[in-house]
């Protein structure tokens, strides 16, 4: 496994008058009502169901061909209504954090390019995929919903699974300790992403697959949650995928950064790792 050193709190350096409480503010605020309705949506439709046949429609990756720099420049087309603290394109959003990365990681040029790519599977909503199953913070399907998800509450009561049995145990469908490759979660651009680099045999490291992959885990990853699903290698991964995670979240300022300086870096990481045109 690659070590990461753990620097400096990313929100010490880039939002310094901002509390962290502040982030993530899913009780009030100027988006609130956007980003409500976007996770009641998805908390009604995401079901075990759903997920296969999303598996089913995108895992093929059949839907476009282009580069992963074309790809990273359409989130200009895109705003996460599920994001409470931001509301410009993504793909700034995309640069600010591998830039983070890069400033306290400068020895890890993969884990750089992971910042700028995170969040590329959302192209799915360009493709006529709504936002409720493309952004957002993801869960287990097939087992209990905890309470730590996102307005867990209010927002499942029209979720048929909620009401399955099969579902309401805390284990649910799986075993304890099968670990969370084995676990279907909900449907969004994490586990699509991921799919795309394996498909296109992408030679991005296997830490850095699995932080594209679980970083919208929050309930995991945060707040503690679904320990008794995770096996030795999922919390081998945790400290790497809580790093990024630091990075993911607190860079997002107003600050705009060059985008067209910064390409030919990047461009040659994807070189590197993910090259030439992609199947979507």
């Amino acid at each position: 496994m690659k070590v990461l050193n753990i620097g400096p709190d990313p929100s010490l350096t880039y939002r310094p008058n901002v509390e962290k409480d502040a982030y993530r503010n899913f009780k009030s605020g100027n988006l609130f009502d956007r980003v409500f309705n976007t996770y009641k949506l998805m908390h009604t439709n995401q079901t075990m169901e759903f997920v296969k046949q999303k598996h089913s429609d995108w895992s093929s990756c059949s839907h476009a061909k282009m580069s992963m720099m074309d790809a990273i420049m359409s989130l200009d087309q895109l705003v996460d209504e599920s994001d409470p603290d931001v509301d410009f394109p993504n793909s700034f959003h995309a640069f600010q954090t591998a830039e983070g990365i890069r400033h306290a990681h400068p020895d890890k040029d993969w884990f750089h390019l992971v910042g700028l790519i995170h969040d590329v599977g959302k192209i799915m909503s360009l493709y006529n995929e709504p936002q409720w199953a493309v952004v957002g913070d993801t869960f287990p399907v097939g087992c209990r919903f905890q309470n730590s998800i996102v307005f867990r509450d209010s927002t499942f009561v029209n979720n048929p699974d909620e009401t399955n049995p099969s579902y309401k145990t805390e284990n649910g469908i799986y075993q304890p300790n099968c670990g969370l490759d084995k676990v279907f979660m909900s449907w969004g651009h994490d586990e699509y992403l991921y799919r795309v680099m394996k498909f296109n045999s992408c030679s991005i490291p296997e830490e850095g697959l699995y932080m594209i992959r679980f970083h919208s885990f929050y309930p995991w990853h945060t707040n503690g949650d679904y320990m008794h699903l995770c096996n030795d290698k999922d919390l081998d991964m945790l400290p790497l995928v809580r790093e990024f995670n630091n990075f993911d979240l607190y860079t997002k300022t107003t600050n705009m950064p060059d985008i067209e300086e910064l390409k030919p870096y990047y461009q040659s990481l994807m070189d590197k790792y993910c090259p030439g045109v992609l199947h979507w």
